[in-house]
C-alpha cells in the first residue's frame, strides 16, 4: 500500500451535483404524481381516472423537470463561461496586476507573504486561468455545471419516482386506492431519504423526518381539496 493510498480520504462532495438532481426528482415524482392522484381519486373518481392523472403526472414532471434543470444549470454554465472569459481577458491585458490579485488571495487565508507570492508564480506558470477560475471564482471540475446531466437525472428519476404511486394504483384494490397509494409513497420517501443521506454523509433520521412531514402534508392537503372539489361537483 502506497502513501498515497494509505491517507486516501472519501469525500461526498463530489456527489453534489447528480445527487442533488437525482434526490429532487425521485423526491418530486414520488410526491407531487402521488398528491395528484390521492386527490383525483377523493373526488370520487374512477379507476381509469386515477390512472390517467397518474401518468399525466409522470410524463408532464419528467419532461418539466428536464426542462427546468436544463435551463436553469445552463444560466449557470453561461454565468460561468463569461467570468472565465473575463478573467481570460484580464490576464492577457493585467497578467501583473491578476498575479498580485492571486498572492492577495492566498495571504488572505493566511500564507506568509513571499511563499503566497511563490505560489501564485507556481500555479500561474501552470495554468494561469486555472488557478484564478478555482481560487479567484470558486469555479472547479466538481462544481462546474454540467446542464445535460442535471436534465437527464431528474428527468429519470422523477419516472422512476413517478412510477411508485402508479404501480401503488394498479395493484390496490380500488375502494382502498388512496390509503394504497399513500402507504407505499410515503414509504418510497422514506427509503429516499435513506438512501440521499447516506449517499450524502449525512444522518438519516433527519432526513427521513423532513421528507415525511412534508409529503404527509402535502398528499393530506391535495386529498382534502380533491374531497371538497369532488363534494361541490
Amino acid at each position: 500500500m502506497t502513501v498515497h493510498e494509505a491517507h486516501e480520504e472519501h469525500h461526498y462532495v463530489q456527489r453534489m451535483g447528480w445527487l442533488r438532481a437525482a434526490v429532487l426528482g425521485a423526491n418530486d415524482g414520488i410526491l407531487s404524481t402521488a398528491s395528484l392522484m390521492i386527490g383525483v381519486a377523493a373526488a370520487a373518481a374512477s379507476m381509469s381516472d386515477i390512472l390517467l392523472a397518474g401518468i399525466a403526472a409522470l410524463t408532464a414532471g419528467a419532461l418539466s423537470m428536464a426542462a427546468g434543470e436544463y435551463v436553469s444549470v445552463s444560466s449557470q454554465s453561461d454565468i460561468e463561461h463569461a467570468d472565465l472569459e473575463t478573467e481570460r481577458r484580464a490576464l492577457r491585458e493585467d497578467p501583473e496586476g491578476e498575479h498580485e490579485e492571486l498572492s492577495q488571495i492566498y495571504m488572505a487565508r493566511g500564507v506568509p507573504d513571499q511563499l503566497a507570492r511563490q505560489v501564485a508564480t507556481a500555479l500561474t506558470q501552470s495554468g494561469a486561468l486555472e488557478a484564478h477560475a478555482r481560487d479567484e471564482l470558486g469555479i472547479s471540475d466538481l462544481s462546474k455545471a454540467r446542464p445535460l446531466q442535471a436534465a437527464w437525472s431528474s428527468a429519470v428519476s422523477f419516472a422512476v419516482g413517478a412510477t411508485l404511486p402508479i404501480i401503488a394504483a394498479v395493484l390496490a384494490p380500488a375502494q382502498h386506492v388512496g390509503i394504497a397509494i399513500a402507504g407505499v409513497s410515503l414509504l418510497g420517501l422514506i427509503l429516499l431519504g435513506v438512501l440521499s443521506a447516506r449517499a450524502g454523509g449525512a444522518h438519516p433520521l433527519k432526513a427521513v423526518v423532513r421528507i415525511v412531514f412534508w409529503g404527509t402534508t402535502a398528499m393530506a392537503l391535495t386529498a382534502l381539496v380533491g374531497r371538497l372539489f369532488g363534494v361541490a361537483v
